[in-house]
């Protein structure tokens, strides 16, 4: 399973063994360590940086953007050949970025973007994951009253989502077959504060909410929540496959979880940290394209991975890449999802 899995990174990264170098020390930098997904990230990532002879140091800035500029130091002072930082806020992460250059230190902005051309990109397409939601609910609504549950505004990635489910409903919200009756942005994309955006656009809209697009699987969560309090079960869309978004998927009460496989992406994350540590330049890391997409329309090297959406009808592909285990995610199940018969 192991070499099978290597491999599948190899290909998609276009990595080979000659590439990576040993004995070297990886720093990871986490934002908010708390979240689920992040686990799932690591133990790949730290598996990754094993099988290259590497070893892995890490911190939690435990979403302090502060805490996390202290943390890089200390990644820094404990001998870190490489940096993966997954940034806390896209406006104060630059001196960790300016700590490591001059120290000579590779950086990897690892799935939130960091918008300096010294740092090396790497990420799910999160345009896409944002398409990929509103295409899903509104193939369930097509029409009606729209609430959008936008992410952390310090994080670029709730506007790369944003973006991306405007150009899937912005046809019809231009010509009011789509009403947007409320759009809030969730500080630390945290579920609860989620529930208290979603309550509160209830509220404003008298209820009349009929389908909601959510930013992740937490906040959906967190929406569903306040949903059900007033009787409501309308479409939602989120992202991450986390666990209870994926049951929620088979039982019915959330139309999508776009699932971004976090092993592929933190095996990856570990094999471009120890290139660049190598020596490799960051245009040379095979499969980078010249990306300038961010806000200030800076050249960057990047690699964006693929998402693969879930719904009822292919529950069945988590199940079978070992992602969750079946009695879980199908527990109480309705009829018809796939893999849960």
């Amino acid at each position: 399973m192991r070499k099978a899995f290597m491999a599948a990174i190899v290909a998609t990264v276009g990595f080979s063994s000659a590439a990576l170098a040993e004995g070297l020390t990886v720093g990871v930098s986490w934002s908010n360590f708390q979240e689920e997904r992040w686990k799932t990230d690591e133990a790949a990532m730290v598996a990754a940086i094993e099988a290259n002879g590497d070893t892995y140091i890490s911190a939690d800035a435990q979403n302090s953007a502060a805490k996390q500029l202290t943390d890089v130091e200390a990644l820094i002072a404990q001998g870190a050949d490489a940096l993966i930082i997954l940034s806390v806020d896209k406006d104060a992460v630059g001196p960790a970025v300016d700590a490591a250059d001059a120290e000579g230190i590779p950086v990897v902005g690892y799935d939130r973007l960091i918008e300096d051309d010294r740092a090396f990109y790497l990420t799910f397409d999160n345009k896409g994951v944002g398409s990929i939601i509103a295409q899903q609910v509104m193939a369930a609504q097509p029409t009606g009253n729209y609430a959008i549950i936008k992410g952390d505004k310090g994080d670029p990635n709730a506007l790369f989502l944003l973006e991306g489910m405007m150009e899937v409903i912005g046809d019809k919200v231009a010509s009011g077959d789509i009403v947007i009756v409320g759009e809030s942005f969730t500080d630390g994309w945290k579920p609860d504060n989620a529930q208290k955006n979603m309550e509160q656009i209830l509220t404003a809209a008298n209820n009349n909410v009929d389908a909601v697009l959510a930013e992740n699987d937490g906040m959906a969560g967190g929406a569903i929540a306040a949903l059900q309090a007033q009787g409501l079960d309308i479409p939602i869309g989120g992202q991450d496959g986390d666990h209870a978004a994926l049951n929620r998927v088979a039982r019915g009460t959330q139309t999508v979880s776009v699932w971004k496989d976090a092993r592929q992406l933190g095996a990856a994350a570990a094999d471009i940290a120890s290139a660049l540590a190598g020596g490799a330049a960051l245009a040379d890391v095979d499969g980078a394209v010249q990306w300038s997409g961010g806000e200030n329309g800076v050249e960057m090297n990047a690699i964006f991975l693929s998402p693969t959406p879930i719904t009822k009808d292919n529950v069945n592909v988590v199940i079978e890449a070992g992602h969750i285990a079946k009695d879980k995610v199908c527990e109480g199940a309705m009829d018809g999802v796939a893999g849960c018969s």
